[in-house]
């Protein structure tokens, strides 16, 4: 049982996704046939997730399993729990787009329960090449994601840029995993930490180079500065209705592989790799957050918005705390999630750019709309009572105890001015007269899933202990 419980997560989903297309294909149902199916899947692998949290809390040493390539622990656990909430949100944000797409609606469905299956094998990795397995599920499916509108241009040029993009960094992270095999002669996370504690290493230089590599690897991944520029062009171009789901599941595996490789396997060599996330984290802070304020395009605005985002949540890593990374990563990618589901009610789940005019007057002509994209706007931009102000405080203390402080201090200016373009969202929601007059045409799981959203972000920023408990009690690392 112990041995099943390290995959049982991966299993249920493909089975789940395997089980969708097969009764799509057979049966043809009603699209609320597979929600319900879509649904008992995400429940059975949500309750394998709260299983494998129940055995590994507060235990530091993971359990490995299927020849010390899958780790049984707290980390993969709370990693999974997030995607899968994530995941059955995103499919109720998207689901409007779902029913759109009648013929094709399973295979959106399946692709999404992949991604997710993608996102845990990842976290739940102890082997690099499980790790870089776990990657192409994800990368592959979201690409296939970005260009699912196939009747737009831009939805083929956005799933095509990603593509080629995503390959590329792929080729470079799987290149810097031969150099660390070539230094260390082991590919495990563990066995790689074990390597530096028995061995003196007195040329690092295929090391340095190997790690190097493979930071440039994840750091597309999570659209970390200067490996960013895929974002705004696949953002804008995917339909609306997903690009929520494509930003937090990129966001969740990125960092997620991040923690595994530089936190638990290579932790002893901190001194090199912190100074290179110091500076990725700040030129991601400082030239999201410029290029942010220049836009015209909501979706550009939030893809600029998400560059900025992943230098806070890099700078967690400085401290080698993971607790405080995932607190900031578990509650940003609902923020983010349900301001690209308010766009989307907004623009169609089938749209792809978004002008900021568009949110013209919504506060007029949909008041609970606007809310809600205020309380994410406002989250975003670190203010009190949200959880985005706690995620930013955790973070900073982390690099604050790993002495860095002068991270510290250029991000909080430039936080600072991200508040312009947040603000900006607001003024045109309650200031502006003009009203679009397709603002408030949203459904019930689009609903269901902007409440969450919004839960989330209050309940974690007012009442932070909790989740800041869980995660503590999940990563004893």
């Amino acid at each position: 049982m112990m041995s099943f419980l390290g995959v049982a997560v991966e299993v249920v989903l493909v089975i789940g996704a395997l089980a969708v297309l097969t009764v799509d294909l057979v049966w043809e149902p009603p699209r609320r046939v597979l929600g319900i199916l879509t649904g008992a899947t995400l429940a059975v692998a949500a309750g394998f997730g709260w299983l494998q949290w129940d055995q590994t809390v507060g235990d530091a040493n993971p359990t490995l399993q299927y020849s010390n390539m899958i780790a049984l622990d707290g980390y993969g656990a709370l990693a999974g729990l997030v995607a899968i909430v994530v995941a059955a949100a995103a499919i109720a944000a998207a689901w409007s787009l779902i029913t759109e797409m009648e013929g094709r609606s399973a295979e959106l469905i399946v692709l999404m329960l992949l991604a997710t299956s993608g996102v845990h094998l990842m976290a739940a990795s102890a082997n690099f090449m499980v790790l870089f397995l776990g990657l192409e599920i994800l990368s592959i499916s979201l690409y296939v994601m970005a260009g699912y509108t196939r009747n737009r241009a831009g939805a083929d040029e956005a799933a095509l840029k990603y593509f080629l993009l995503g390959a590329f960094a792929s080729a470079i992270f799987l290149y810097g995993v031969a150099l660390v095999f070539a230094g260390t002669g082991s590919l495990g996370v563990y066995g790689i930490a074990q390597f530096f504690v028995r061995s003196l290493v007195l040329r690092p230089a295929v090391l340095v180079a190997g790690l190097g590599l493979m930071i440039v690897g994840l750091a597309f991944k999570v659209s970390a500065v200067p490996f960013h520029m895929w974002a705004p062009d696949v953002y804008q171009g995917a339909p609306g209705g997903l690009v929520g789901f494509m930003a937090a599941m990129a966001k969740l595996g990125g960092f997620a592989a991040l923690g595994r490789v530089l936190v638990v396997a290579f932790e002893s060599r901190i001194d090199d790799w912190g100074p290179v996330i110091a500076v990725v984290a700040v030129a991601s802070v400082v030239i999201g957050t410029a290029l942010a304020i220049a836009q015209t395009d909501v979706k550009r605005m939030l893809a600029y918005s998400s560059v900025a985002h992943a230098g806070f949540i890099l700078t967690g890593l400085l401290g080698a705390d993971l607790s405080s990374m995932w607190f900031y990563l578990a509650t940003y990618v609902f923020q983010v999630l349900g301001a690209f589901t308010v766009v989307s009610i907004i623009s169609g789940p089938g749209s792809g750019p978004t002008p900021l005019t568009s949110l013209a007057g919504l506060g007029k002509g949909s008041p609970r709309l606007a809310a809600l994209m205020g309380l994410f706007m406002l989250a975003m931009g670190g203010i009190p009572l949200t959880a985005g102000f706690v995620g930013k405080a955790a973070v900073f203390q982390s690099a604050i105890d790993g002495g860095y402080l002068w991270v510290v201090i250029v991000s909080l200016i430039a936080a600072s001015a991200g508040l312009f373009f947040y603000l900006r969202v607001t003024v045109l929601m309650y200031m502006q007269d003009e009203i679009t007059p397709t603002i408030a045409r949203s459904d019930g799981p689009q609903r269901l899933s902007l409440a969450w959203c919004a839960a989330v972000t209050l309940i974690a920023g007012i009442v932070p202990w909790p989740l800041l408990n869980f995660v503590r009690e999940a990563l004893p690392l």
